[in-house]
């Protein structure tokens, strides 16, 4: 039940504001928006208002914003999508990944700042000791000051992650004060796996972190979008295996999360959608980066393709992400073992 509510949550939030952001730019550019949606189906409630029908529909895990303009019957009428100039449309179409690129980084600001705080760099001090690792085993705790690794001096935390990988696993002497006190124990390091199948030794312990401190939480922010794009370069290059999850793969991560606490769900929402907002943005049909790419022609030719044509393209691109959905999905539930 955990996970089915947090699913609800992290697809209806991401879905929503994707949606959201559709129908901002729709209105600002005098586009009528018939229906805004969260969910499929039947609906369950809603309301009017300018024109507009606002709607909470019985699946969750999805919504739609209904331009006037969008079926090409409707030229002619005022306000219709088709009928607005070129850059209108663009802005209307990428809005919905844009919102999702704002709602990631708002989410990563907001457990940065309120709840996990930003690692203090030039502090040696153990911010976190994890139980069941070397450190916890030999009583390292949280507030002890490092001042040495192996009677190497060590000035921040990176040196002392340094040292530690200069181990190679070998038994470290870590030196530190608690209560003006020096001490000396000995830490025989273990490995963890990296993502690009290297492993690493590690002690178990973190850095200290400092809560509602803006500029470094927003810093903190932009650092995971490099990492997104840095992992996507990485995994083109074969430098990382591509491991490439679907709907029922993205819910179990998302009950794992939940189960882990909420700024980890944040985290996990915030990177969904940011993920989601770029996948939008390829140029493939039936996706927005579709119709951007459409629109992009249209500027170039200085005239738009015949609507038919444009609509069995976006229809044979729907057809295959459903393909590439259901097989997918097909290899999560070998992995959950459902199907052998």
């Amino acid at each position: 039940m955990q996970t089915l509510i947090a699913a609800i949550f992290v697809f209806g939030i991401i879905i929503f504001v994707h949606e959201y952001g559709h129908y901002l730019a729709a209105r600002r550019n005098g586009i009528k928006v018939l229906e805004l949606s969260l969910g499929f189906g039947p609906r369950l409630l809603g309301w009017s208002k300018d024109g507009t029908d606002y709607s909470l529909r019985a699946i969750p895990l999805g919504g739609y914003c209904r331009m006037l303009g969008e079926d090409p019957e409707e030229k002619g009428e005022p306000g219709n999508f088709i009928e607005k100039p070129l850059f209108g449309r663009i802005s209307v179409v990428a809005a919905g990944s844009l919102l999702n690129f704002a709602l990631a980084i708002f989410l990563f600001f907001v457990v940065h700042f309120f709840l996990t705080g930003v690692p203090v760099e030039d502090s040696t001090k153990v911010g976190v000791v994890e139980p069941g690792t070397p450190a916890y085993e030999v009583g390292l705790e949280e507030g002890d000051e490092i001042v040495a690794v192996d009677k190497n001096r060590v000035n921040d935390f990176q040196d002392i992650i340094a040292l530690i990988n200069e181990s190679e696993g070998e038994e470290v002497h870590i030196t530190f004060t608690r209560e003006g006190q020096q001490q000396t124990v000995q830490v025989e390091p273990t490995f963890r796996e990296l993502p690009d199948g290297t492993t690493q030794p590690m002690i178990g312990i973190g850095q200290p972190a400092e809560k509602f401190n803006f500029f470094a939480s927003i810093g903190a922010s932009f650092e995971y979008i490099y990492v997104f794009f840095a992992s996507i370069y990485l995994t083109i290059t074969g430098q990382i295996p591509a491991d490439v999850a679907g709907p029922v793969g993205i819910v179990g991560f998302v009950g794992e999360a939940a189960a882990m606490g909420i700024a980890n769900l944040l985290m996990l929402t915030g990177l969904i959608s940011f993920s989601l907002g770029f996948i939008n943005l390829l140029p493939i049909p039936a996706l927005d980066g579709g119709r951007l790419l459409f629109l992009i022609i249209e500027g170039i030719r200085g005239k738009a393709m015949d609507p038919e044509k444009e609509g069995l393209i976006h229809l044979i691109g729907f057809a295959m992400l459903l393909v590439l959905i259901l097989v997918v999905t097909y290899h999560d539930l070998l992995r959950l073992g459902i199907f052998q």
